[in-house]
């Protein structure tokens, strides 16, 4: 659930600081809506049984075997990989905590209403559907700036304690993550690829657009679902 944005760091967008209590209203329901259309759109790529972004990947192995529903997994890893927060002297935010409760109840919310679906011409087209909407639930609740998601936090408490750059953080934490979801039987496929190549570029054009206006922020390079960035 995390997101892979371009090396060069996203604008900066200033506004005055009395401006900022006028702003929480609305950053406050982008979170909101940008969290569950995040987890509409996890059930959505599920649902089209082509693979997952390497989280969900995970998920949907420990579901297979655990006997909780993926949207269960999605919570309690969640809050388990918050935990790791404390020694790295993390802080979690509004968002944090909103991550860790929302995205797998809007997740199986989702399961419920959407049927397994067979045929290709329909589940490559509900792929790409997912993908899409979750780009824009990241630029949303990221753009509201109201704390990082767990997993993503995870990255750059790493980042900040090692000093290694945030891509080979990012990516040995996501293969770790791949690796140990497909030996638990979950899908890797076209849609983890898909996934792969599509959400960042989706994302650096949308964040942008929806990242609420106040104070100086800037995005870390490399980042996007989670430090000033999520899932």
């Amino acid at each position: 659930m995390a997101v892979s944005l371009s090396p060069s760091p996203l604008p900066t967008r200033t506004a005055p600081a009395a401006d900022a209590p006028r702003r929480l209203p609305r950053r406050l329901s982008q979170l909101a809506v940008g969290l569950v259309l995040y987890g509409v759109s996890m059930g959505l790529v599920l649902r089209s049984s082509l693979g997952g972004n390497p989280w969900d990947v995970l998920h949907q192995g420990l579901a297979r075997h655990l006997h909780l529903s993926v949207g269960a997994w999605v919570t309690l890893v969640g809050a388990l990989v918050l935990l790791l927060w404390i020694p790295l002297r993390q802080r979690p935010g509004v968002g944090t905590v909103g991550n860790v409760l929302v995205l797998g109840v809007a997740m199986d919310a989702t399961l419920s209403v959407v049927p397994h679906l067979h045929a290709l011409a329909v589940r490559v087209p509900l792929l790409a559907a997912g993908i899409l909407l979750n780009a824009l639930a990241t630029g949303l609740y990221i753009g509201a700036r109201l704390g990082p998601g767990p997993r993503d936090g995870l990255m750059t408490g790493l980042h900040r304690r090692t000093g290694r750059s945030v891509r080979l953080i990012r990516t040995c934490i996501e293969l770790t993550v791949l690796t140990a979801g497909i030996a638990l039987g979950g899908t890797f496929g076209l849609g983890t690829v898909a996934y792969a190549l599509a959400i960042g570029p989706l994302v650096q054009f949308l964040l942008p657009r929806l990242t609420v206006p106040g104070g100086t922020a800037r995005h870390r390079p490399g980042t996007g679902g989670g430090a000033a960035t999520q899932v």
